[in-house]
């Protein structure tokens, strides 16, 4: 065989750990030179371009496209040398051909099947336990079954939810795993998934059965939704934040009423801000002010930051994603608005850079505009706080004038609830930093527009 140029899966993101093959942009045979667009990667963050940085023949592709959470430095092709029979690559022993992500294959070359086959366990020497999934565990000791004759799907001879879903269909059916013809691959050749091996990743082997379209959905059927790397990324981030970080909270009330009519007079001149591009430019200023609430925690120490970064929370369709606007106490209203239109434009779009959303000394999220009165918001680490907006409202409050009468007067009310992270803002830092924070919305002129 023709020896082949490895390519392995890329670390895209700083965050990355594993990706998913969106599309192969070319094909086996296709000629591919130097920053050629190999294949599309979705990562945590999104789906980039993996460019070759050799030059050859795509000989194989190794993992199809469609497969799911395919692990940094995992081999997915090999390259040959111009010139040389592509068709004749050598696949490397070691190829982690991980086919229960693999599409099922058209069948290959009916392979004996050998009843009495060991399990594949068996070949990888020091590799004699089953390693199961966490998922696998969970429905083997759930059902008392006994994986040690089936053989694992999943990456590195890992015993997947799908082996396990399926042995316990087979137990269900009665048909006794241990007469399935375990098929062994010849050694170096990649084993191409056979129908009768091959559990294709989605749709999922579902237990109950999933719902039929167009009839009444039976009890406890379900529809599972597979979680992209950002979802995945996010639920970690969220959960680590959750379980690591004293979340402290409290709220007040702000009255926006010159914030409103200073927009207005804005718009006359063309000038179109939001409430939110006020909160942006106040909460700056109010952090230049108040220097030690615009700190990180990195574990051992807090760290207070040079710089005010505040980041906003924009919903995409793909999950929440917090693009930057830098050095906001130095930014005038008039460019915050456009800063923020852009990033949350290209937040939606997918095409934020890494610089535009890592980072950041101070995060808003603003549920305003969906009609939301208040909520407390989770800590985006390793900032220490993260300010949560409602809408506005109208209200009626008691006022006196000069000459001490009472009389009902309405204002627009804005709820904000800080949380705060309790180990480097206390309590007595959070209610002075939210009440500065309400002076100067209530008092806009302040803030140096």
């Amino acid at each position: 065989g023709t020896p082949g140029i490895k390519l392995l899966m890329p670390a895209l993101s700083p965050t990355m750990e594993e990706g998913n093959i969106v599309k192969w942009l070319k094909k086996e045979g296709d000629t591919v030179n130097v920053g050629d667009a190999l294949c599309e990667i979705e990562t945590d963050k999104a789906v980039v371009t993996m460019e070759s940085s050799d030059e050859g023949i795509l000989a194989k592709i190794l993992v199809e496209e469609g497969s799911k959470n395919v692990r940094l430095g995992s081999l997915i092709g090999l390259l040959v040398e111009e010139g040389q029979d592509w068709k004749q690559v050598e696949v490397p022993a070691d190829a982690d051909v991980p086919s229960s992500v693999a599409p099922p294959a058209p069948a290959p070359a009916p392979a004996a099947p050998s009843v009495s086959a060991p399990p594949k366990l068996q070949h990888q020497p020091g590799k004699l336990q089953v390693r199961l999934s966490p998922a696998a565990r969970n429905i083997l000791e759930t059902h008392g079954l006994d994986p040690s004759n089936v053989t694992p799907t999943g990456p590195r001879g890992i015993f997947t939810k799908e082996d396990a879903l399926k042995l316990l269909q087979e137990k269900k059916e009665g048909k006794p795993s241990e007469l399935k013809p375990v098929v062994s691959p010849a050694p170096a050749a990649v084993p191409s998934p056979s129908p009768a091996t091959a559990v294709p990743s989605y749709p999922r082997p579902a237990i109950p059965p999933v719902s039929t379209p167009g009839q009444p959905a039976a009890q406890g059927t379900f529809t599972e939704i597979p979680a992209s790397n950002i979802r995945r990324v996010i639920a970690k981030r969220l959960t680590e934040s959750k379980t690591t970080i004293p979340h402290a909270y409290a709220a007040a009330d702000c009255v926006i009423d010159a914030v409103l009519k200073l927009r207005k007079e804005l718009a006359k001149d063309d000038i179109k801000v939001s409430v939110n591009d006020f909160i942006i430019k106040a909460t700056a200023v109010t952090l230049k002010q108040m220097p030690d609430v615009n700190v990180t925690w990195d574990g051992e120490a807090c760290r207070r930051l040079q710089s005010i970064d505040i980041s906003i929370a924009v919903a995409t369709d793909r999950g929440l994603i917090t693009p930057i606007i830098r050095d906001a106490a130095a930014k005038g209203i008039k460019e915050i608005a456009a800063s923020a239109k852009a990033l949350a434009k290209k937040a939606r779009d997918g095409k934020l850079l890494p610089e535009e959303y890592q980072g950041g000394s101070f995060s808003i999220s603003n549920l305003g505009m969906f009609g939301i009165s208040g909520f407390t918001a989770v800590i985006n680490p390793p900032q220490a706080c993260i300010l949560a907006v409602g809408r506005a409202r109208p209200e009626l409050r008691i006022v006196e004038d000069e000459e001490g009468n009472e009389k009902l007067e309405q204002h627009q009310l804005m709820t904000m609830t800080l949380s705060s992270d309790g180990r480097v803002v206390d309590d007595e830092l959070a209610s002075k930093f939210l009440e500065t924070l309400k002076a100067n919305i209530e008092n806009p002129m302040r803030l140096a527009l």
